[in-house]
């Protein structure tokens, strides 16, 4: 591009290890152009200088910019109106105007055409202008990684509902695929929250089964009296309460495949009928001496070593090779921590759709502390804490205040200390002082953020879990922590 000396544009590239945002100061002032660019540049900024909106205009045609610091009033094209054709041309560039009016109505304008900030002229100091621009460029480099993670998202080789591009989990996706196609029995192994039903559905899903019943069972849940007569059905009057004849699980999920979860629990009775189920595909049903021939793809899965329990006697050795014909170990998060943005954004996008909110992004300090947790609880802890994150967080972007576990006991002056394990009200003096009906209701104030924010922290950020321990609907217990922990939570 060839430009006259009126118009020509100054590039200053900061030293190679000082790479960072790029930024576009448009000024017709020739000592601020010049004085912004070294403060830029001196704090590792790349910085390109136009002397007018016109300028600027033919710049972007072919340049990448971050950040846009523009003046107000200019000749040909003012502020304003470079502001305009930044949006409509450029979206993705954040801009800054600066003027030395300082004209609210005219902030007001340019906030609401898509300015990120107006500041006014003569700056309080060179730290203003750095960290507004600064700031700025970390805006822009958020929207960038959450649209990257976004199409990352809808481009990934997913199998159902897992997600994870780690070296771990495409060994996972591999045997689960390769066997998919098959009626092989399917052992899956890894501790709670890693995904073990999510593969056995997805298991289910890319079969020949896909049509016919997925049937889960979680087998612990199951009173230890009544597992074979849930699993293979029972007849009338086979033990007292069986009023009628009815079928089992097996029997529901015939022609498609039931998921055995936790296996490991089941009674040895109940471990000799499964046997014999995956030998001859036949049940009997409790009290009863017909045989049925079924047609069932089992699926079992456990968060124990089934060889431990061998040694001990709880679990029959000829069951477990039969049911680890395939076997499928899922990593726990803390293996797979270049997961964690991935599916921090999966659930970002799951549960601010589901509250009604514009969420749209974490802070690089929130993703950051998402990847240095431990995650015992896994994935499903994950999700937790997305939801409560969502639902808890202000405006449109999850920053680390947000999350259950940065959280602190809240507290109300005058109202002494509460642990958070073991909540209550301390009656300080200063409460004792106050009037019957000012010091109740500050106590109850008190009493009820430590409540909630207990609650909140026991269910690992799950709004739906605490509820049910409070006893309350999840719309009456959202209503009151928003209240009490004075959040931006969704109505």
């Amino acid at each position: 591009m060839t430009l006259s000396a009126r118009n020509r544009i100054s590039e200053y590239p900061g030293r190679p290890d000082e790479r960072g945002a790029q930024v576009l100061v448009v000024d017709d002032e020739p000592s601020l152009r010049r004085s912004l660019a070294r403060l830029l540049l001196s704090r590792g900024m790349q910085v390109t200088t136009a002397d007018d909106g016109a300028v600027a205009i033919e710049l972007l045609k072919n340049s990448t910019v971050d950040v846009a610091h523009i003046d107000l009033m200019m000749p040909r094209v003012n502020g304003l109106e470079l502001l305009d054709h930044i949006k409509a041309s450029h979206p993705d560039v954040e801009v800054i105007l600066m003027t030395a009016f300082g004209d609210v109505d005219t902030a007001v304008r340019a906030v609401r055409a898509g300015a990120y900030h107006f500041l006014t002229k003569p700056f309080r100091s060179n730290d203003e202008v750095y960290l507004t621009v600064a700031k700025a460029a970390e805006r822009r480099r958020l929207l960038d990684h959450a649209a990257m993670l976004a199409k990352r998202l809808e481009q990934m080789e997913k199998f159902g509902e897992l997600i994870g591009n780690s070296p771990a989990m495409q060994e996972v996706y591999r045997l689960a695929t390769g066997v998919a196609a098959t009626s092989s029995t399917v052992l899956i192994l890894g501790e709670s929250g890693t995904g073990k039903e999510l593969t056995a559905r997805a298991i289910h899903q890319h079969s020949p089964r896909s049509d016919k019943p997925f049937v889960a069972v979680n087998c612990s849940a199951i009173p230890m009296d009544l597992v074979e007569s849930e699993l293979f059905g029972h007849v009338k009057g086979a033990f007292t309460g069986a009023t009628t004849t009815r079928e089992g699980l097996f029997e529901a999920a015939n022609h498609g495949t039931i998921f055995m979860d936790e296996i490991g629990d089941i009674p040895p009775l109940a471990q000799v009928k499964l046997l014999r189920v995956l030998q001859e595909g036949e049940i009997k049903r409790v009290g009863s001496n017909e045989t049925r021939t079924i047609d069932v793809r089992v699926v079992a899965a456990t968060n124990v070593d089934l060889r431990t329990r061998i040694a001990a006697g709880k679990f029959r050795d000829d069951l477990f090779y039969r049911l680890n014909v395939v076997a499928i170990s899922l990593p726990p998060l803390r293996d797979r921590g270049e997961d964690i943005p991935l599916l921090a954004y999966h659930f970002l996008h799951k549960y601010s759709a589901r509250a009604g909110r514009q969420v749209h992004r974490i802070s690089s300090d929130a993703l950051e502390l998402l990847q240095r947790q431990r995650w015992p609880g896994n994935v499903r802890e994950l999700e937790n804490a997305i939801e409560y994150a969502v639902v808890f967080c202000r405006g449109d972007e999850i920053g680390i205040e947000a999350l259950p576990f940065s959280r602190s006991a809240p507290s109300a002056a005058g109202t002494g200390s509460a642990s958070r394990d073991a909540p209550g009200v301390v009656l300080s003096r200063g409460l004792l002082d106050l009037p019957y009906r000012n010091a109740k209701a500050k106590a109850l104030e008190a009493f009820e953020s430590v409540y909630f924010e207990t609650l909140l922290r026991r269910a690992g950020g799950n709004v739906s879990e605490a509820a049910r321990q409070a006893g309350l609907d999840r719309s009456n217990f959202r209503r009151v922590a928003k209240k009490r922990l004075g959040t931006g939570a969704a109505s």
